[in-house]
């Protein structure tokens, strides 16, 4: 009975995690990628074009696959990459609470990776490969009970 708002409640919280990247991704995109990396490099970020670029793939395009549910793994952890980044570079000086600490980029961290391997029945994922799995455990069932 839960199973469908099980569904629901992942969905939404792929959207909700998503549209926070997004709209950072978004926020990147308007900068450019010279204004994205300049500031990465004054992070101290290494490789600043290549994080830069790497963090506005990440956050546009695998927030738009992750709201559609495709790739949830792989988003999930791009999350977390990005995440850790800004973390380190930008918010640990502040701590944990108040004004620039790290308590969101945590919690969409993890909310992300979880999301992330967890993207319920409603996702592009479970459309393409859901089947395939559960036809796959069902044989593996069987060997174990022969």
């Amino acid at each position: 009975m839960f199973g469908r708002f099980k569904d629901v409640a992942l969905l939404l919280g792929r959207i909700g995690v998503a549209v926070v990247f997004l709209a950072h991704g978004l926020q990147k995109w308007n900068n450019g990628i010279g204004g994205t990396a300049k500031f990465f490099e004054m992070s101290g970020i290494p490789l600043p074009t290549a994080a830069a670029v790497f963090a506005m793939t990440v956050e546009i395009l695998g927030s738009i696959a992750f709201i559609a549910g495709f790739l949830l793994p792989l988003v999930g952890i791009g999350y977390v990459v990005i995440s850790v980044g800004a973390l380190l570079s930008v918010h640990i000086d502040n701590g944990l609470t108040g004004q620039g600490g790290y308590e969101l980029v945590l919690v969409l961290a993890l909310a992300g990776l979880a999301l992330g391997f967890n993207g319920g029945r409603l996702s592009l994922d479970h459309l393409l490969w859901g089947r395939k799995r559960a036809r796959r455990d069902a044989e593996v069932g069987e060997l174990a009970n022969a």
